[in-house]
């Protein structure tokens, strides 16, 4: 097998530790400036991966995503975040790493390599219908392989997140993301503009498949989880602007609602119980715009 590009040596990088610490951060610096445009050229496959996710979720599917090392650990986090950003179940979307939860702080060496627990892993979590991201900057991570196999099997639909266009990844995923960032400045360490890389784009998943799926009205969190003084902050203010009532009202609407932003703000517009609060949103595919006429 051919060296993967995430291993070759940057030509701009060669005398990196030579370098002043002026002239490494300005390295560091330029070869950063080039990761968004590789995330803009890979969006053609990011929005049918969206579009897949969507149709996946709709039809009472789940988003999961699988990898090791840095990739893992980012597909936890953007997993972890899903919830207290969109109000979705902690199930729905989740996030799967090689070597279990001790990865996520240490490095568990030789988890990437391990093919059978890809496959077993993936197996306790996925099921038809649902959706996973296998996420290897390489493409050639065992681990991942194997668990994008297992889902295959099981009925799932398949998005592979690589770097490398010549990687297994790349050719064996129902929809393959590559992101072609080149050689890192410190060779084969990924977490530098493959992980910001990997990052961006699991942003754009996410968000763009839950603003499809009613999570979001405008360009405002309506589905937010008021879990702290600062997101039952937010929570009042949603319902008091979008419900055009003052900030007391808004704050009583929410109690009714149990914490719902959007189950308010139908209240407060329709002026209805949280009960047919409820129900308006139901008929209307969960949109806050057709539920409460705004």
């Amino acid at each position: 097998m051919s060296e993967a590009i995430t291993e070759a040596r940057n030509p701009r990088a060669k005398q990196l530790s030579a370098l002043s610490t002026r002239e490494l951060l300005e390295l560091m610096n330029d070869e950063d400036a080039t990761v968004a445009r590789s995330v803009h050229e890979a969006i053609p496959e990011i929005e049918k991966a969206v579009d897949l996710i969507v149709a996946s979720l709709s039809a009472g599917g789940r988003l999961r995503y699988v990898g090791a090392g840095t990739s893992g650990r980012l597909g936890v986090l953007d997993a972890s975040e899903a919830p207290p950003t969109f109000g979705v179940e902690p199930l729905l979307v989740q996030g799967i790493i090689a070597g279990g939860d001790r990865a996520l702080r240490r490095a568990v060496e030789g988890a990437e390599d391990d093919a059978d627990a890809g496959a077993r892993d993936t197996r306790g979590v996925v099921r038809k219908g649902d959706v996973l991201v296998g996420l290897s900057a390489s493409g050639r991570a065992r681990y991942v392989l194997a668990a994008l196999a297992a889902s295959k099997d099981l009925g799932a639909r398949t998005v592979g997140m690589t770097c490398d266009p010549a990687s297994p990844l790349a050719h064996e995923a129902e929809v393959p993301i590559v992101l072609r960032v080149g050689p890192e400045i410190l060779a084969g360490s990924t977490r530098l503009k493959a992980g910001t890389a990997t990052k961006l784009t699991l942003n754009t998943l996410t968000t763009a498949a839950f603003a499809r799926l009613g999570k979001v009205h405008g360009n405002r969190m309506v589905d937010l989880q008021p879990r702290s003084a600062k997101l039952l902050a937010r929570a009042i203010r949603l319902v008091s602007d979008l419900g055009s009532v003052g900030p007391a009202r808004a704050a009583s609407l929410l109690g009714e609602a149990a914490g719902r932003a959007k189950v308010a703000i139908v209240m407060a517009r329709r002026n209805v119980s949280a009960a047919q609060a409820r129900r308006r949103l139901r008929e209307a595919g969960g949109l806050l715009g057709r539920a409460a006429g705004i």
